[in-house]
């Protein structure tokens, strides 16, 4: 079986590739994938993937606009070196917050990505967490939507006190993906009612739920500004909380969200890998990061076999 597959790594998670590549105990593809002066992409599959499967890793993270041309490119060299299937194995798929109209004369970009891909020779989608369900649907080719909440459950249990636990959703529209991991590790459910005046910015409204004397766990699909994520830290700590942890799957932390949580109430910010985390993320005291490597990999694994990928979420 693994004979007939290959690994190829753009520049967006080098880490999580090899780690991934570890996993199956296989070596990343030889392949170059560099600017020219004018930074336009170059690509260049430097070893034969004739009649193979191959998995292009590559998260499109910042500069997403980079990451998104370096998958695009890969994909077309790979259909030019008439690959078997080309599978976009994609950790955070960017633009996925623009999921529909939020105005008039506004686009749906989300669509528009999924479009390239499928447009540029993508078989079928492999990715993590997707901001919004229905972005499967986006896509016109088979794609599977993994789950981050079985390694956060894991993590849970093995950190934290979790007959004080109380999973808390930092917003209404969480409810269900916070609510599947209460499920999990049988704890108590709460809500954080916010209000958002613009763009980047929530102002937090009230409780849904008593969290007093609990260990509350903040679960979300992204940390962007940091500012959300803060702010309900405040208000589960003024409503009478214990301690306040926070488990996200991507990390995108632009700006100065890093020093925003490092110098919050949070206890701890747990990140997947997702996304390669900076330096300021690995030596932020209070920001840990677990790997998708292994979930990754045994769902690559098993599409390579043609086995179940649903049997990783029981």
């Amino acid at each position: 079986m693994k004979a007939d597959i290959k690994l190829v790594a753009g520049n967006s998670n080098r880490a999580l590739a090899e780690a991934i590549g570890a996993y199956l105990s296989l070596p990343l593809a030889k392949a170059q994938v560099r600017r020219f002066a004018d930074m336009e992409i170059f690509v260049e599959i430097q070893e034969n993937v004739r009649g193979q499967d191959v998995f292009i890793i590559q998260s499109t993270s910042f500069p997403t606009n980079d990451h998104l041309m370096e998958l695009l490119i890969i994909t077309d060299a790979l259909r030019r070196a008439s690959a078997k299937r080309i599978t976009a194995v994609i950790p955070y798929f960017g633009y996925a917050r623009q999921d529909r109209k939020a105005g008039p004369r506004t686009p749906i970009s989300a669509k528009l990505v999924a479009n390239l891909i499928t447009q540029s020779g993508v078989d079928r989608i492999l990715t993590v967490d997707l901001h919004a369900g229905q972005i499967q649907g986006f896509f016109d080719i088979p794609t599977d939507n993994l789950f981050a909440a079985p390694l956060m459950a894991r993590d849970i249990k093995e950190n934290l006190d979790t007959s004080n636990a109380m999973i808390v959703s930092p917003d209404v529209g969480g409810v269900v993906r916070a609510r599947a991991l209460a499920k999990r590790i049988d704890a108590p459910l709460a809500i954080v009612d916010k209000r958002r005046e613009r763009a980047g910015e929530s102002e937090v409204m009230n409780i849904i739920g008593d969290v007093s004397g609990r260990s509350c766990i903040l679960v979300d699909d992204i940390v962007d500004s940091g500012g959300t994520l803060c702010n309900a830290a405040d208000a589960l700590l003024a409503n009478g909380a214990k301690e306040v942890f926070a488990y996200i799957t991507h990390g995108v932390l632009s700006g100065g969200a890093v020093a925003r949580i490092a110098s919050s109430k949070l206890k701890e910010l747990v990140l997947t890998d997702s996304i390669q985390p900076t330096e300021a993320v690995k030596v932020a005291k209070n920001i840990r990061v677990i790997s998708v490597a292994t979930l990754m990999g045994e769902a690559i694994g098993r599409t390579a076999t043609e086995s179940s990928v649903s049997s990783l979420f029981d």
